[in-house]
């Protein structure tokens, strides 16, 4: 489980952390992740998803969930950003994939 740090918010049995609007997906159901960022999608108004490695397929997933199905017509997806960063990996120093999916409430 990855460090928390000051002002962060801890939910679901340490699967999901939030800093702000912020929040990081790891390997998890995808309905019981988009239930949760519904609530918090339609208190905010926006948030933002990270997820890392194998992690972004579900990442994705979530954030059609909530565009096409929870919320269809009051929400879109504003910004999306495919990135790498350097990681240990099983033979040294590898590229991990990253994404950031920002996810905005319309109406």
């Amino acid at each position: 489980m990855g460090e928390i740090n000051k002002g962060e918010i801890q939910i679901d049995n340490g699967n999901l952390f939030s800093s702000g609007k912020i929040f990081e997906i790891r390997e998890e159901p995808v309905m019981e992740c988009a239930l949760d960022l519904l609530y918090r999608l339609a208190n905010s108004g926006m948030i933002t998803l990270t997820a890392k490695g194998d992690a972004i397929p579900t990442a994705v997933a979530v954030a059609n969930v909530l565009t096409e199905n929870m919320m269809r017509g009051k929400s879109k997806i504003v910004d999306i950003i495919v990135d790498s960063e350097s990681g240990a990996g099983k033979y040294g120093m590898t590229l991990i994939s990253t994404i950031r999916i920002t996810i905005s409430k319309t109406s």
